[in-house]
């Protein structure tokens, strides 16, 4: 699955990222692209559960096609 986000401009956001997605799911593959605006999600993770632990971190995101 891949997101569209706003409010990501460095590492740190890149993290917060990654850990309130492997808090849903730890073995997921969570790709962050700060440049591009964009998350890349494979695990056992539905894309409602993403854009709301992404939103609760402060990253509104939505689902885009690849």
């Amino acid at each position: 699955m891949r997101f569209e986000t706003a409010n990501m401009t460095c590492d740190h956001c890149a993290r917060a990222i990654e850990r309130a997605i492997h808090a849903l799911d730890p073995r997921a593959s969570v790709e962050v692209d700060i440049a591009g605006g964009t998350v890349d999600v494979r695990g056992l993770v539905t894309a409602a559960e993403v854009v709301a632990a992404m939103g609760e971190e402060g990253y509104p995101a939505r689902e885009i096609s690849r």
